[in-house]
């Protein structure tokens, strides 16, 4: 056990220094991560020395798939991870793997894309509106793809896509951007867990870093992932990118830092920690203009984090996206470590991630509004959040203007404007959200056999 004492920054409001006692109840921790881009807080965190000035000895270690980063935050291997933010919701609900995980901290905003073959891409792309210079007009619409889709299915050839995980972000985003264009992307069943009923494209788990290699091989047509892998790609002249996840749905919630609500009981002082570090590595990579994301990009090509090239990495990360080989465009909110409350544990982003369990049946019955607020409140703890913020302000480390200290943990409602269907979201009504979206399950509606009934 160690006791550690921080010297706290003098500030204005401060006419000396004064000193505060944070009691660790564990100071040597392990953290799991896959190697994405979006893990670069903890990276930041450990190599800026956020981490030792908690007092806290990190090692942080990259994971084979997020199954194996799960179970090892489960089993105590891992005191905690880089997650997909499904991840601690569906552990806790018991779907998958059973186990209370908890998150006290959202690592980013943003971050994915959707990419396809160029084969698939040359198909589509005459159905892609154009701009005044010849260059496809984005958002590309699902729709573009559908007449693809149909004439692989009437040819015999399944359309296959990879996603990473079936509860991550990438999975639900593939699913959404495809029923948006009217292709219905498929269904779980308690019985039959592939997500393929009734499906007219067929998504499958392919671990992020082989995505390049698995559409190069024919294997799938186009996939949904992190970075770097829609831009290597691009680099590789494999595939097309044809969607950030930005311009799907504006500024949607992507991974969280999830520990067992166990490790947060056992060692609150500790957790709060943690949490300390991770803000102040957030407020690092987004401060003054993301002034930092140079030296961001250098860290995460490091053999030992990401491990792409470092121009593969920097395609996104300072403030750009490539499309077509050369069609580079401004994406300044591609990747958000801190700005528009980025860390903040929204009770309403994990609603969102259950309603669209639901939708596609991983949640298999209906369930009334008051069970995803009491589940999304069992997982995600902002006043853990609020309690590290807090500590950090008192110290001068951060500024008390940039934490939402009133809010009741859920956002705004989402305009319809900012989803590339056009339908809002109000975390607060997640039924009636279920019912406007044209594809999906509705009500008291369920998977049985091959049919949708109710």
């Amino acid at each position: 056990m160690k006791k550690l004492i921080l010297s706290l920054a003098a500030t204005t409001a401060l006419a000396s220094p004064v000193f505060a006692e944070l009691e660790l109840e564990k100071d040597e921790l392990t953290f799991g991560f896959i190697k994405l881009t979006d893990m670069a807080p903890l990276a930041v965190a450990q190599e800026q020395g956020f981490f030792d000035d908690e007092g806290l000895f990190v090692t942080l270690e990259a994971q084979a798939n997020w199954k194996v980063l799960l179970d090892g935050v489960i089993d105590g291997q891992l005191d905690g991870a880089h997650m997909l933010a499904g991840q601690p919701l569906a552990a806790t609900i018991g779907y998958g793997t059973e186990a209370h995980i908890i998150t006290p901290f959202s690592m980013d905003l943003n971050g994915n894309g959707i990419t396809l073959s160029n084969e698939v891409w040359e198909e589509m792309k005459p159905n892609v509106p154009k701009m005044d210079d010849g260059r496809p007009q984005h958002p590309i619409s699902a729709a573009a793809l559908k007449p693809v889709i149909e004439k692989y299915n009437a040819e015999g050839k399944p359309f296959n896509m990879g996603m990473v995980f079936p509860v991550s972000t990438h999975n639900y985003e593939l699913r959404y951007w495809l029923a948006a264009g009217g292709i219905n992307p498929g269904y779980y069943s308690p019985e039959n867990i592939t997500g393929q009923i009734a499906a007219e494209a067929f998504l499958s788990v392919t671990p992020p870093p082989q995505m390049p290699a698995t559409l190069e091989a024919g294997t799938i047509y186009g996939y949904a992932v992190g970075e770097p892998w829609n831009q290597q790609a691009v680099f590789k002249g494999i595939g097309v990118p044809v969607i950030t996840d930005y311009d799907m749905w504006k500024n949607n919630p992507e991974k969280v830092f999830g520990i067992t609500k166990e490790f947060a009981e056992e060692n609150p002082n500790t957790t709060l920690a943690v949490v300390k570090a991770l803000i102040r590595a957030a407020i690092w990579l987004d401060e003054n203009d993301n002034a930092n994301r140079e030296e961001a990009v250098e860290i995460l090509s490091r053999p030992e984090y990401v491990g792409a090239d470092y121009e593969v990495i920097a395609n996104s990360m300072t403030g750009f996206f490539e499309f077509e080989k050369g069609d580079r465009r401004p994406a300044p909110d591609f990747n958000v470590f801190f700005r528009y409350n980025a860390t903040y544990p929204f009770y309403s982003d994990a609603v969102w991630y259950l309603t669209q369990m639901r939708r596609w049946g991983q949640i298999s019955e209906a369930k009334p509004d008051s069970w995803y607020d009491e589940v999304a409140k069992s997982v995600y703890k902002p006043e853990i959040y609020l309690e590290a913020a807090k500590l950090l302000v008192d110290e001068g480390l951060a500024n008390e203007a940039d934490f939402p200290w009133d809010s009741d943990g859920y956002k705004a409602p989402t305009p319809a404007a900012d989803v590339i269907d056009g339908i809002g979201y109000d975390g607060k009504a997640p039924n009636a959200y279920l019912d406007s979206l044209p594809i999906g399950l509705k009500g008291d509606q369920k998977v049985v056999g091959t049919e949708i009934q109710g």
